[in-house]
């Protein structure tokens, strides 16, 4: 990865439009920028707007790094992690992680103490909590399946104790119920931007698909089939935009690695490709039209016609 280096050429033939709905998203003098490499699997970006400052995880690194807006200099934020892999914010600001070793999702207070939301369903052990998304009435919405107790690279080996779910934390009481079950392997997942839809990765799925749920009030129902990914294509982690399109971490292959762009209707419109797999993505920069892409070893980022979801 070290001898990557960003085209010279404007447009950038890396962002590609598969559809002409893409070419109003796409920015003629705007690149492709490897921030930083390094990692063993990059995952669970997130935007600290008011310190312009991104974080995202390092899974069998063991450690959650920092991006510097302003300067570009990377540090270390958090080790160990416990196998910190999903990350968001609530709506106070407050950093939520999902925890692979510890099998947690926790909550970063202002001073730096740190309070496990879950860590348990009925009395059982989560598996290993992946993805993670704050809905705008405060709940925290989770996915858990077992990458993370599979083995001792990601997490640590050890039983399993409930199936593949995804659970909802109420904001306010701190509940646990049970949102959606029957998926493999639930991975990302993220709310369309009048929450009316929740969209969750089936990431052991054959194919892998995106399924979509209609959302009422703190209930998900009538299940479909949004995207196939086909043979090749692993969803992983995503984002939404204002206008409801799913940017979507891709890859497996070098033809597919990068991110994918969908309309809100299942329908792929671009494409930029990176020289790894992507695992997740988010939007920041001061307007949030700056699209951070955590890939493999490496950090990425381009700017877009386009803001991600407040909250996202």
């Amino acid at each position: 990865m070290s001898e990557w280096s960003p085209s010279l050429r404007y447009p950038d033939p890396l962002v590609v439009s598969l559809d002409k709905r893409f070419d109003k998203y796409r920015l003629p003098l705007a690149s492709v920028e490897r921030l930083w490499t390094g990692a063993r699997w990059s995952e669970g970006p997130v935007w600290f707007g008011d310190g312009r400052y991104l974080l995202w995880s390092d899974v069998p690194g063991d450690v959650i790094r920092r991006f510097d807006e302003e300067t570009g200099a990377v540090t270390v934020f958090r080790k160990p992690s416990n196998n910190a892999n999903g990350n968001t914010r609530d709506r106070q600001g407050r950093l939520i992680t999902c925890e692979h070793l510890t099998r947690r999702v926790t909550r970063t207070e202002y001073d730096g103490r740190i309070t496990v939301l879950c860590d348990r369903f009925e009395g059982k052990r989560l598996n290993s909590p992946n993805d993670v998304v704050v809905k705008s009435d405060g709940s925290i919405w989770f996915t858990d399946p077992r990458f993370g107790i599979l083995g001792n690279y990601e997490g640590e080996t050890a039983e399993s104790e409930l199936p593949m779910n995804v659970y909802r934390v109420d904001g306010s009481t701190g509940g646990v119920t049970l949102a959606a079950d029957g998926i493999e392997a639930p991975n990302g997942l993220a709310f369309s931007p009048d929450e009316t839809k929740i969209y969750i990765v089936e990431s052991r799925s054959e194919p892998r698909r995106i399924l979509v749920y209609d959302v009422v009030g703190d209930k998900i129902s009538n299940r479909k089939a949004l995207i196939d990914a086909g043979p090749q294509g692993s969803p992983d982690g995503f984002r939404v935009d204002v206008d409801g399109n799913l940017w979507c971490g891709w890859g497996m292959a070098p033809e597919l690695d990068g991110v994918r762009v969908f309309t809100a209707q299942g329908e792929p419109i671009g494409h930029i490709a990176l020289p790894e797999r992507c695992a997740n993505v988010c939007f920041g920069g001061r307007l949030r039209n700056r699209l951070f892409m955590a890939a493999s070893h490496s950090l990425y980022a381009l700017y877009v016609n386009t803001q991600g979801v407040a909250g996202g």
